[in-house]
């Protein structure tokens, strides 16, 4: 966790205004991180994550719409683990300070594969801020686990 935050520290004493982040380690028991999965199987799972997080971007995430959401929904296998992630994701844009709880961007940073069947994947999230007398951009870097399983890629929220 320290060696994670030495690089943002570093930037912040340097005056750097752009966020920093630092890419995924690979797993602990995996030398080369994309030896799992083959190109093409590799290239699914890179257009499945890009095309989940941009749906993420630009919606209001305290709306009914959003919460309604089909497809949004149907990037989880049950739909408890949609209202986990849906929760603590709407929560971590509201402690952000996002306006309207609405980020504007979607970024993928990084993924790394842990096993053929697990993935790790970092994304920031950027949107004003929606705090009086702020005119700023906001961020939020999550790190959100994906996995394998009945031919498709699945995004697995820890249970709140």
């Amino acid at each position: 966790m320290v060696s994670r935050l030495a690089p943002i520290l570093a930037a912040l004493l340097l005056g750097a205004c752009a966020p920093v982040w630092a890419p995924l380690p690979p797993a602990q028991d995996a030398q080369d991180s994309g030896a799992f999965l083959d190109e093409a199987e590799t290239l699914r799972f890179r257009q499945r994550i890009h095309a989940f997080y941009q749906r993420l971007a630009r919606r209001r995430f305290n709306t009914l719409e959003t919460f309604n959401d089909p497809v949004l929904r149907d990037t989880f296998r049950s739909i408890d683990l949609f209202f986990d992630y849906y929760a603590d994701f709407a929560q971590a844009l509201s402690d952000a300070d996002f306006e309207k709880s609405r980020p504007q961007e979607a970024v993928v940073l990084d993924f790394a594969f842990d096993s053929p069947t697990s993935a790790r994947v970092l994304v920031r999230f950027s949107g004003k801020d929606g705090r009086p007398m702020r005119f700023g951009t906001v961020y939020l870097d999550r790190l959100d686990r994906w996995e394998r399983a009945d031919e498709r890629w699945w995004v697995t929220p820890e249970r709140l």
